[in-house]
């Protein structure tokens, strides 16, 4: 690994307390990054600071340095209160910074928790509840447990806000702001902003909730684009999962990123890909968080050499040894093309990026060129070379589990049998029906013979005889109860 990415200021130069230096010095941290030689010594000694520098190049141990160093020397005043808050727009970036205060704090005390969406609600908010120096998390966990009273902001001493810019695109700034205008004075407490690129608005959100920053910024073009190969393919549709497969066997990397535009075609590139014997995962952001994080350990180990991702990717993994990242889209914001490639050549170590401008996203190449200011130089494979490629089998309406086919020794609905028919009696007359839906129809009697059909019956005779039964004329309801005769 290169060192071309450091300065010749070394840490023990500034004034950090002991346990930091130690823990410093056991993760092999020994000298600054540009970054960080700009901003330590104003942190250090107070200042709000707005850095900007590519991603990779140590701004999570800047601002993690300058807090530790802030709440060592200003003891807290009470006991169990939240004294920093470091919020990230992503669960990976938040979890990032989480493991790097961890290392930071091997030799301090501090209580760190940690506060993103999709995993361990309750945990989360135990530890919490229990007390706490620091807080690291995501905009709406953080949110949702202040308004909770999870916690306060009243003794907020430091408060850091990574990759700013990204706070815009996924629309938390008003939960941002939310948040700064319950701090508090930005007299009173350290502010810290960083972003890999900064916009007018991040401007406007750092003069706004900061006390008066001092804007540092380090130019992408010293620390990243000798260490970055880039070149750029220009295939047709049908030919771009053919020439990805030709360049991920002719780099031979251990570890290969490929980035797409949603979550479809990144399916599609990751059963191609796995039917072609490729060790391959898939992360997208409607993936389980713990399945993520499996995912991404599996590819920091090596049992998956490649990660097809997207832009849930692009910010705030450190995965070493990342040799080549596959834009196998061109990203639609620019910005997010640094971010893409900045997952390679991380602290210095060399790496390539490669681009494929299809006739879909081939439009977006000239505002990147534009955004980045330096063209990107063209590569070209004859067609003869791109392979033919084993296609996954295509998923059918049948391999949905209500479709599937039923075994045929699979149980059997069993039929009812016909109920029985129950009896009922008529309260007022007596009689006994064998179905008691028959209540409502006319009395049996009803269907006796017409009085002209009586033998020996005489016609002048108006009252029936005890003998001959008469024709009933009353009806019943289904209770029972006579119902009035009509007329």
């Amino acid at each position: 690994m290169s060192n071309k990415h450091l300065t010749t200021t070394q840490f023990q130069q500034f004034e950090l307390p002991q346990q930091l230096l130690k823990a410093l010095d056991e993760s092999g941290f020994t000298h600054c990054t540009p970054i960080q030689e700009k901003t330590l010594p104003l942190t250090l000694a107070g200042r709000d600071v707005s850095g900007q520098a590519q991603t990779g190049t140590g701004k999570t141990v800047s601002f993690l340095l300058a807090l530790f160093n802030r709440l060592i020397n200003h003891p807290a005043e009470g006991e169990n209160s939240l004294r920093a808050l470091v919020i990230a727009p992503t669960r990976e970036l938040a979890f990032q910074i989480y493991q790097d205060a961890e290392n930071l704090n091997k030799f301090l005390d501090f209580k760190i928790g940690l506060a993103y969406g999709g995993k361990d609600y309750q945990k989360q908010r135990k530890i919490i509840e229990s007390g706490i120096d620091i807080l690291i998390g995501t905009p709406g966990r953080i949110l949702d447990y202040y308004k909770q009273k999870t916690f306060s902001l009243d003794a907020i001493e430091v408060m850091v806000l990574d990759e700013a810019d990204r706070m815009f695109d996924l629309g938390f700034i008003k939960d941002i702001r939310y948040v700064f205008r319950r701090l508090p004075p930005a007299d009173k407490r350290l502010s810290m902003l960083f972003s890999a690129t900064f916009t007018y608005r991040v401007h406007e959100l750092a003069y706004e909730h900061m006390n008066n920053p001092e804007s540092i910024k380090i130019e992408g073009e010293n620390i990243t684009a000798e260490q970055i190969k880039e070149s750029v393919f220009y295939p047709s549709m049908e030919e771009k999962m053919g020439l990805l497969i030709h360049l991920l066997n002719q780099s031979k990397t251990t570890r290969s990123l490929i980035f797409v535009n949603t979550k479809y075609t990144g399916d599609i590139v990751y059963r191609v890909l796995d039917a072609n014997d490729f060790k391959v995962g898939l992360l997208s952001g409607d993936i389980h968080q713990s399945k993520r994080e499996k995912l991404l350990d599996a590819f920091k180990k090596g049992d998956i050499n490649v990660l097809v991702a997207t832009d849930v990717a692009a910010r705030g993994l450190h995965i070493p040894e990342v040799m080549h990242v596959f834009n196998y889209d061109l990203p639609q914001d620019s910005e997010d093309y640094v971010h893409r490639v900045g997952r390679t050549a991380r602290a210095g170590a060399k790496g390539e990026a490669i681009s494929f401008a299809c006739e879909q996203y081939a439009v977006n190449l000239p505002d990147i060129e534009a955004f980045i200011d330096h063209r990107i130089p063209s590569a070209k494979v004859p067609h003869d070379e791109i392979p033919d490629y084993v296609k996954p089998r295509q998923r059918r309406s049948s391999d949905k589990k209500h479709d599937r086919p039923k075994h045929e020794n699979s149980r059997k609905r069993t039929q009812r049998k016909p109920k029985e028919k129950r009896s009922a009696i008529n309260k007022d007359t007596g009689v006994k029906y064998h179905d008691k839906n028959m209540i409502n129809q006319q009395h049996p009697a009803a269907n006796a013979p017409a009085a002209d059909a009586i033998p020996n019956l005489d016609d002048s005779v108006t009252a029936p005889s005890e003998d001959v039964p008469a024709v009933v004329t009353r009806r019943f309801s289904k209770r029972g109860h006579e119902i009035p005769a009509l007329g």
